[in-house]
């Protein structure tokens, strides 16, 4: 009885331990700087909370390279903006993209997360 009690405490340490392992390597490697080496000239960040984003809609230049992060507020949420290319949730939650199109795009919950999910819906805008 002892043996299997300590077996289920060591297997909920190392669980412990490797989820607090997972967040420092998430939060490591955000030099601001894309898998293709270039630089960001912006930066805009997208807060979530339950069912919604902070902004109904964001506004980007075509052609600029921008580093796009997503901070989750409350609840367990994502954004995903399929125009860029782009989704980032807790774990991955940056990333430097270079808008190639104007226009008005869909950005979106990319987590189940609930009744409200399907509402929670905002926008970005890319101007020439």
């Amino acid at each position: 009885m002892k043996k299997g009690i300590a077996l289920l405490v060591s297997c909920m340490l190392l669980f412990v331990l490797a989820a607090c392992g997972q967040d420092q390597e998430a939060t490591q490697g955000n030099s601001g700087i894309s898998d293709t080496g270039v630089a960001p000239e912006a930066e805009l960040v997208i807060k979530g909370s339950n069912f919604q984003f902070d902004q109904e809609e964001y506004h980007l230049k075509k052609g600029v390279p921008v580093k796009i992060s997503y901070e989750n507020e409350d609840g367990n949420h994502g954004v995903m903006i399929p125009a860029l290319g782009l989704q980032l949730d807790r774990n991955n939650n940056s990333k430097v993209v270079t808008p190639d199109k104007a226009g008005e795009f869909e950005v979106s919950c990319s987590i189940m997360c609930g009744a409200g999910h399907s509402k929670m819906i905002s926008k970005i805008i890319i101007e020439e």
